[in-house]
């Protein structure tokens, strides 16, 4: 007999987008069908998972910039140090260092709790001037983030279960990055789409054979089917 199916927690990046980083469109046919609460987790500047929950047609909530900002229930919690980041990305720049993204910024334009850093620039400095501001640097595979110690997307999704009254354990997660594994520890099953980095897929109870989008409809259509 089909029981109802869990909640779910998704990265966006690498989990619901195809190789080149575009969204794939079946998200718009299983998402806003599914009947349970579904969270997206990214490593994105806020506005950016907002915008999708808002575009797809689900409720909006979030764990946004790795843990740096949580949207549940119409509530926005902001948990980083997005003032230090700054001034470590500053100092960078000043030692010879390039953000990387050109004259417009729009990976960092909204974004609130962090900084990130394009994968061009020079990760020996970068990762030496974070620690002289006491910051950390995450490698998600689509940029360095430059971020406060401790905050993660795991602590993003305990928050909003807290908000919700929800078990964290009731959640399957999915995702592709370092990012994910604190997510993965703190959901009840986890999922590494086969693209994902070796983290990621150390971090998971299960390492699936198909990649992207691909690899996340595999799940959910199986979790459908129980």
């Amino acid at each position: 007999m089909e029981t109802a199916v869990p909640p779910i927690v998704l990265d966006i990046d690498g989990t619901l987008t195809d190789a080149p980083g575009r969204l794939d469109p079946r998200v718009f046919d299983v998402l806003p069908t599914w009947d349970a609460p579904v969270v997206l987790a990214t490593g994105k500047a806020f506005p950016y998972p907002v915008s999708l929950c808002h575009y797809i047609g689900i409720e909006q909530t979030v764990v946004a910039e790795n843990g740096g900002v949580v949207l549940a229930a119409g509530e926005v919690s902001y948990n980083a140090d997005r003032d230090a980041a700054q001034a470590a990305a500053e100092e960078f720049e000043a030692r010879g260092g390039d953000i990387g993204w050109g004259e417009f910024d729009a990976v960092n334009k909204w974004r609130e709790t962090e900084v990130a850093v394009n994968l061009s620039a020079d990760e020996d400095l970068l990762r030496e001037v974070a620690a002289e501001y006491d910051l950390d640097v995450l490698d998600t595979g689509y940029a360095y983030h430059v971020k406060t110690p401790g905050i993660e997307k795991g602590d993003g999704l305990r928050a909003i279960c807290e908000t919700l009254d929800l078990d964290p354990a009731d959640f399957v997660a999915i995702g592709d990055s370092e990012n994910d594994a604190s997510t993965f520890e703190v959901a009840g099953r986890s999922y590494a789409v086969a693209n994902a980095d070796d983290v990621a897929k150390a971090a998971a109870d299960e390492v699936l054979e198909e990649s992207y989008m691909d690899g996340t409809l595999s799940v959910l259509d199986s979790l459908r089917e129980r």
